[in-house]
């Protein structure tokens, strides 16, 4: 009956956690960087392409949040990461270290995983209010919150609350300009359905 946008429920906790996670692959390349630097033929260009996407992908989430189109930018370096990891564990593999390249070829497919949950995360996700209850975004599919397990729901200075009968509460940020009149409409329904 009603739909609204919303931030994502996942996305805060997602981007206080991605520092972490570009930090971590660029100290990963840097250390590639040593290893092809340490071998029996050192490949210097390999070395320096090593250094320069470690020192890219640390430095990264300093400057992301300038960019207007963050989501893209951080996918797009997630793709670029995840190759890097793939071929990198062919070269790896190629020079007589399977060790390194089952490491690099496992955390490739980890940065391709959390490449794709940012981006799905990231997308513009909808809450919708109907009869049967609420239905909120998860990571993967859809949440619906039957009536029946809700205290409240109000929607209220661009947030909307969701108070449960197990004491946990959930609040999303509303990104719709909603009017007052729209957002008493909706809560409204919501005292209608308790």
């Amino acid at each position: 009956m009603y739909k609204f946008r919303i931030l994502h429920p996942s996305t805060l906790t997602r981007l206080r956690l991605q520092p972490m996670m570009h930090g971590l692959v660029g100290i990963l390349f840097l250390f590639n960087a040593i290893g092809v630097y340490q071998g029996a033929q050192p490949n210097y260009l390999m070395a320096a392409f090593f250094i320069l996407l470690g020192l890219g992908s640390i430095l990264l989430p300093f400057v992301l949040r300038r960019f207007r189109k963050f989501g893209q930018v951080n996918s797009m370096v997630r793709v670029v990461q995840a190759f890097t990891c793939f071929t990198g564990s062919l070269y790896f593999l190629s020079h007589g270290k399977p060790d390194i390249a089952g490491l690099l070829l496992l955390v490739g497919i980890g940065i391709a995983y959390v490449g794709y949950t940012e981006y799905k995360i990231l997308q513009p996700a909808f809450a919708r209010l109907d009869t049967m209850g609420v239905t909120l975004p998860a990571t993967f599919s859809e949440k619906n919150f039957s009536w029946t397990v809700l205290q409240n729901a109000v929607l209220r200075n661009d947030l909307f609350t969701l108070d449960f009968k197990n004491n946990k509460i959930l609040q999303v940020e509303v990104l719709d300009d909603l009017t007052t009149s729209e957002q008493e409409s909706i809560n409204t329904f919501c005292q209608s359905r308790l």
